[in-house]
């Protein structure tokens, strides 16, 4: 018969298990404290390293036109001017988040959707004490942003951050945060899911999924470990009213540290680039691939110039793994080179015809081949108004990905014509009047030429192609 003892570790209690042929009286607990079940000298070690954000900022709002049917957000999406609805006005939002300071001398990382936008930044202490803070690094595309208040030489409480491939599901963590300005709170759970990528909340798709609630306010806060180690920071909820319904998101420690090194580094977030490609693998690929199970990322574009062409990764090539971590999907590829810094040696696992064999690579900075020649387009044609730029890796790498590698892309059409067209940032332009655009020169001197007041515009918006004739 087995042997079970238990004993109790920050409250919970664990059971070790001895193999043997006798049986013994089970061990009970022997007093009061270990009875006692409870988080507090773990939440008295870390909670002071986790603090209050308040931003604000100003938005502009349209106030009630003359038509109510210009206050329509589908008719306005057509007549997004300002001619067609009431004055603009505007007003300052307040916003609440959460925070964890990674250095003592005042370095914090949050969530960019916390700050975004922000004219004002302020960080409240655990303890009361409020600093302004400024902003060194904001990248959306993470969904993190490091901000940094000055505390004339004084040493800040600091976690610790962990490796967050070593998180497994079942563990136990604590989400400690500031939800709905109560406050700060610290709630219990599980890890419940790892390698999450199908979430969709920012570029980079890949989680840790907790049980442990989280509620508005809690954006940016700390997820720990049991022993008071950082491995991620709360970012959302899947939620049907706004309130925790068991179901949170954290974005894992090893991309929250590559954002942190690059805003100590005073740069902006610098990615590899490989010039891969991939699509997800569905079940009825698998026996057509030759593989055993719907795993990896499948090559379905390999950029000619880059390093997966020189050292001889092909089209229909599967990536299972990179460095000896598991690729389940093209998004846990993009996470995994996302967490690497430029220059780092790559070791790629790869499958192909039945057989798999590793490919060493080195991890380069996205070249800036063409120059993006960003350029405001004036004039009366319908892209007045679009900031255009021509299309690149480097490109690519600073705004997402986009349906094409090469072209002419918009960065922004917040006027003019291209604002009443409805024209939206990423779109391509495909041709004008017949003729391919392959550069923002060349653009140029097609709108610069007329057309006696019509115009054929072929633009790409994702996946879908659309053809527009434009009069006037």
């Amino acid at each position: 018969m087995q042997k079970i003892s238990f004993k109790i570790i920050f409250g919970f209690v664990t059971a070790v298990i001895f193999s043997g042929a006798a049986y013994a009286e089970t061990q009970v607990p022997q007093s009061m404290q270990q009875m006692q079940m409870s988080f507090a000298p773990l939440v008295r070690k870390t909670g002071p390293a986790v603090v209050n954000i308040y931003a604000k900022r100003i938005v502009q709002e349209r106030m009630r036109s003359i038509s109510p049917l210009f206050n329509d957000p589908f008719f306005n999406q057509f007549f997004n001017a300002p001619q067609f609805g009431g004055p603009v006005r505007q007003r300052i939002e307040n916003s609440l988040g959460s925070g964890v300071v990674v250095d003592a001398d005042g370095v914090i990382a949050t969530n960019n959707h916390v700050i975004k936008d922000a004219t004002e930044i302020n960080v409240v202490m655990a303890d009361g004490r409020e600093f302004p803070a400024e902003k060194l690094l904001a990248d959306a595309r993470t969904d993190l942003a490091i901000l940094k208040i000055h505390t004339k030489g004084e040493k800040l409480p600091v976690l610790e951050l962990t490796d967050s491939d070593a998180v497994e599901v079942g563990d136990l963590v604590l989400a400690i945060g500031n939800p709905f300005a109560v406050g700060q709170t610290v709630t219990s759970g599980i890890v419940s899911g790892v390698a999450r990528t199908d979430v969709g909340i920012s570029d980079y798709s890949f989680f840790i999924q907790t049980d442990a609630a989280i509620n508005p306010g809690n954006s940016g806060g700390a997820l720990i470990d049991m022993q008071g180690r950082l491995i991620g920071i709360n970012s959302a909820i899947f939620s049907r009213d706004g309130g925790s319904l068991g179901i949170g998101f954290a974005i894992p420690a090893n991309m929250v540290k590559t954002i942190i090194d690059a805003a100590r580094h005073g740069s902006k977030v610098m990615r590899p680039w490989t010039g891969i490609s991939a699509q997800a693998i569905t079940p009825d690929m698998v026996e057509s691939l030759g593989l055993k199970k719907a795993q990896g990322a499948l090559t379905n574009h390999i950029h000619p110039d880059s390093p997966a062409a020189k050292a001889g990764i092909k089209t229909g090539d599967v990536i299972l793994a990179i460095n000896g971590k598991e690729v389940q999907d093209p998004a846990a590829l993009k996470f995994r080179l996302a967490t690497m810094p430029v220059g780092t040696p790559l070791r790629l696992q790869v499958f192909r015809a039945g057989k798999t064999f590793d490919v060493a690579m080195t991890a380069e900075a996205p070249p800036e081949v063409p120059p993006r020649n960003e350029t405001l387009i004036k004039g009366a044609n319908p892209f007045s108004g679009a900031v255009v730029a021509n299309i690149s890796p480097a490109l690519i790498e600073d705004v997402g990905q986009l349906a094409q590698e090469s072209g002419v892309v918009i960065l922004k059409a917040e006027g003019g014509n291209a604002a009443r067209l409805g024209l939206q940032k990423s779109d391509i332009i495909l041709s004008v009047n017949g003729e391919k655009v392959t550069a923002v020169d060349q653009l140029k001197k097609l709108l610069d030429a007329g057309n006696a007041g019509q115009w054929q515009v072929q633009l790409q918006r994702g996946a879908r192609v659309m053809n527009l004739t434009i009069t006037g």
